[in-house]
């Protein structure tokens, strides 16, 4: 089988514009969320991590190609910030060998508010695909996959799936999601929505919360000029548990299937994961069947941490950003820490790190669910030699 590999990358966040500077606030315990009040939003503060309008328009407008003739909108400006560095630094044109994937939940969700300058329709997923596409000049569709939030770890799976029956040489992955009045509203019908700083897997957690974030990466099958952080892509499965609408099986199925998957296909055994990046909402019921599925596959002594106490849920965008933040963690050798974790709030024992730790690393797994029932996990190696 063909060596696949994760190279190139870059982050849009509330914690930086780029891969190695969140990388470097995360292991300094610095948060990404604040507090809110807006009663125009909610009646009730709230806890969000957002991205800054001056920086993001700055950064936008210092790309070759930017014009207000053809204005983008937040997402994809966001987008674009996130992918222009990563297609520069690869020096991969965007031929016909060159695949584009755009992983998003809602898209541009925020041009249906009614203040919004930009028509209705391009809210539409495949309007967002075309934008990016025709910035960046590729000869190819754009691939949008929206699948809840495993969209970005799935974006992974899929760009490894293209190189591997031949369909692409190289797959740029764009992922986001923002932060708006309608997500807020939908979370918080749920009751789901954290007035405090989210604490996933603790006993004292109250919730999610839920951030904005453009994450971006480049798959491929080649090993010329491969970013210092480079990863094999392993193995990969996805799985879906079929239980309900908007809750993940009780005995964490679908997961547990995923990661048999990942880890039959990767040849890897789960006592060979040196640690895991999980899904971690803060939400009782996801952090539950995250920590029974774990136990099933006889993980619960692996390092195990959750980033969502950094920026919150980025939905769409999550499962790739946290997998570039895994990548500068083996990197690294370091364990990053779960902000917010202090007493085990599960049925199941699980390694909740807590500091961040100097570990010599080679591999680690990361996993994501959603609703639907969907689920990916990706296991991820650092080669031998560089």
């Amino acid at each position: 089988m063909t060596d696949i590999y994760l190279s190139h990358n870059n982050i849009i966040s509330s914690l930086g514009f780029d891969s190695e500077t969140v990388a470097t606030n995360i292991g300094n315990k610095v948060p990404g969320l604040k507090r809110i009040e807006d009663i125009n939003i909610l009646p009730r503060p709230f806890y969000a991590s957002l991205i800054d309008e001056d920086v993001l328009n700055d950064t936008y407008v210092s790309w070759p190609g930017t014009s207000p003739e053809k204005p983008h909108t937040r997402l994809e400006k966001m987008m674009i910030c996130a992918l222009a560095p990563v297609i520069r630094a690869s020096g991969i044109p965007v031929g016909k060998r060159t695949g584009l994937i755009i992983a998003t939940t809602k898209g541009n969700i925020d041009v249906l508010e009614k203040d919004s300058p930009f028509p209705e329709s391009r809210a539409y997923l495949g309007e967002l695909g075309k934008k990016i596409a025709e910035f960046f000049g590729f000869r190819n569709n754009a691939i949008v996959l929206s699948n809840a939030c495993v969209s970005g770890i799935l974006a992974v799976a899929i760009a490894k799936r293209y190189i591997s029956n031949g369909m692409y040489d190289h797959v740029f992955i764009v992922s986001g999601d923002l932060v708006t009045p309608f997500t807020l509203s939908g979370f918080n019908s749920f009751q789901a929505l954290s007035p405090e700083p989210c604490r996933p897997f603790d006993k004292d957690r109250t919730g999610i919360n839920i951030g904005e974030a453009a994450a971006s990466a480049l798959v491929t099958g080649s090993t010329d000029k491969l970013a210092e952080e480079a990863v094999f892509i392993r193995g990969e499965g996805s799985c879906n548990d079929a239980n309900h609408i908007s809750g993940p099986s009780r005995t964490g199925e679908g997961l547990y299937r995923s990661i048999i998957s990942a880890s039959k296909q990767a040849c890897i055994p789960a006592e060979d994961i040196d640690y895991i990046s999980a899904h971690g909402t803060g939400t009782l019921y996801n952090d539950e069947m995250e920590a029974i599925a774990f136990n099933r596959l006889g993980l619960e002594n692996t390092p195990v941490n959750s980033l969502k106490g950094y920026f919150g849920h980025t939905l769409g965008a999550s499962g790739l950003l946290e997998t570039i933040v895994g990548m500068h963690s083996l990197k690294r050798n370091m364990l990053y820490p779960s902000p917010g974790y202090e007493k085990c709030g599960v049925s199941q024992p699980i390694r909740v790190i807590t500091e961040t730790t100097p570990k010599e690393m080679r591999t680690f797994l990361k996993t994501a669910s959603g609703f639907g029932g969907c689920n990916t996990a990706v296991i991820f190696q650092k080669p031998d030699k560089r």
